[in-house]
């Protein structure tokens, strides 16, 4: 098979997958292909795709690849919505960040850190998939841990936990500007600031009919 024909077929699985999709799995369908070898075709599309000056560009994210609007484009992606995204609110910036930065960790370790009661704010980011409860923490009472959630990687444009800015990168930072940090400091940063769609209007429409996901994706409250 040609690697023009390859490249075809690997572009339609990211474009029609749910969510990002893995080398490994790519490779598994793309006929005699490897996952190095599928990583070179992605790379192929994206300079494909900046030549031509294309609105789109394939990112990856949490673990795997996915097709998404130019971060340039994001204010008008978002315009799609039927209500105006709102902003992911500092309470819950602060505690996303927390258990970033030292999951797993108890609700009592993040208000020990915060200094106010986060049920709320934790249950927020939980019911909106950025964080995860990741067992329990084995002393009297078994606690509940909580960790972030590939969900999280996704939204913020991360390959992997690795991938966060350091903590005396955000020393300094805070509201949108700790918020842009997340986001990886990209161009989409600013739109960033309106980050994470709420659990009605977050779900993408699917990739195959050209809604893919923006570089910096639609807000939410929390």
């Amino acid at each position: 098979m040609e690697p023009v024909e390859k490249k075809r077929i690997v572009e339609a699985l990211i474009l029609a997958a749910p969510e990002p999709i893995t080398a490994a799995k790519l490779a598994e369908i793309v006929p005699r292909a490897t996952p190095a070898k599928v990583r070179e075709l992605i790379e192929s599309l994206n300079k494909d795709y900046a030549s031509q000056d294309r609105a789109f560009e394939i990112w990856e994210v949490a673990g795997g690849y996915q097709l998404r609007t130019r971060p340039e484009l994001a204010r008008y992606v978002q315009q799609l919505h039927a209500m105006r995204p709102t902003r992911l609110s500092t309470a819950a910036l602060e505690t996303l960040a927390v258990v970033a930065y030292r999951q797993p960790l108890t609700r009592a370790e993040i208000e020990h850190v915060r200094g106010v009661d986060v049920g709320a704010t934790v249950r927020g980011l939980v019911e909106r998939k950025l964080v995860r409860i990741a067992g329990h923490r084995e002393v009297p009472g078994r606690p509940m841990l909580y960790a972030t959630g590939k969900r999280f990687l996704e939204v913020f444009g991360l390959k992997s936990l690795e991938d966060l800015p350091t903590l005396r990168d955000l020393e300094e930072l805070g509201g949108d500007e700790m918020l842009a940090a997340l986001a990886g400091g990209s161009e989409g940063a600013a739109e960033a600031a309106d980050a994470v769609a709420d659990e009605a209007s977050e779900e993408r429409a699917p990739s195959g009919n050209g809604a893919a996901a923006t570089g910096a994706p639609p807000g939410e409250n929390a």
